[in-house]
């Protein structure tokens, strides 16, 4: 027994000269990944808290779209980029308050809406059509150079044909009919090549896009 009282005082030994060697760190570890842990797990209830909250508020905008309270539609807009501008909600809330405020003829505050989801929208996609919807205001207010700028950023395929579309409007109303057609028929082309990569007929889209083409002439 006293050799192995011995051993075991020898073993305790061992493990107190190595405890004091590498204790601290191992007590660092450990105490940075409970943090860790923590951390995380209240960084996940805040998301949720955020994202909750924000629905609520995009919940409330749509009502006010629905009454056709454009006040209300912009107040809540304003409220959602403001507190919760890092949400999917932000974006949504911008585009429906752009076009409901476009609606009522306040046109630099539906820019001003779009632009803002054109550049922070969560999603590509919306910020797309934010920058579509932005340059058709522009368009309407004759700063056509601000807005083919912002046709000229590429976008999602599925909205190129749309781009050029527009872009060709716009160059068409200035009297340049050699440049429009150009866009016209980047449009149908574009077009053409989604519809066969979805596997579905160009439909009158495609029509009204060659009635365009066709309307600015043919090259001289």
């Amino acid at each position: 027994m006293a050799t192995y009282d011995l051993e075991e005082q020898e073993q305790l030994e061992e493990i107190k000269t190595w405890w004091k060697l590498h204790g601290t760190l191992i007590t660092a570890v450990v105490v940075a990944l409970a943090v860790g842990v923590v951390g995380w797990q209240g960084w996940q209830w805040w998301q949720r808290s955020q994202s909750n909250q924000a629905a609520h508020l995009y919940g409330q905008l749509q009502l006010a779209l629905q009454q056709q309270d454009a006040k209300r539609v912009r107040l809540l807009s304003g409220e959602l980029i403001d507190k919760f501008g890092g949400t999917a909600y932000a974006g949504m809330g911008a585009l429906i308050a752009g076009k409901a405020l476009y609606e009522t003829g306040d046109l630099k505050s539906a820019a001003a809406q779009y632009g803002w989801a054109a550049e922070q929208a969560r999603d590509p996609g919306l910020r797309d059509l934010a920058r579509l919807r932005q340059a058709l205001v522009l368009a309407d207010e004759k700063s056509y150079d601000a807005a083919l700028a912002l046709l000229a950023v590429p976008p999602a395929p599925t909205f190129q044909a749309r781009y050029a579309e527009v872009r060709g409007d716009i160059l068409a109303t200035q009297g340049k009919p050699a440049e429009a057609r150009a866009a016209y028929d980047t449009a149908l082309q574009a077009l053409a090549t989604t519809r066969e990569a979805d596997e579905r007929p160009a439909g009158p889209y495609r029509d009204i896009l060659q009635t365009k083409r066709d309307a600015v002439g043919a090259p001289s």
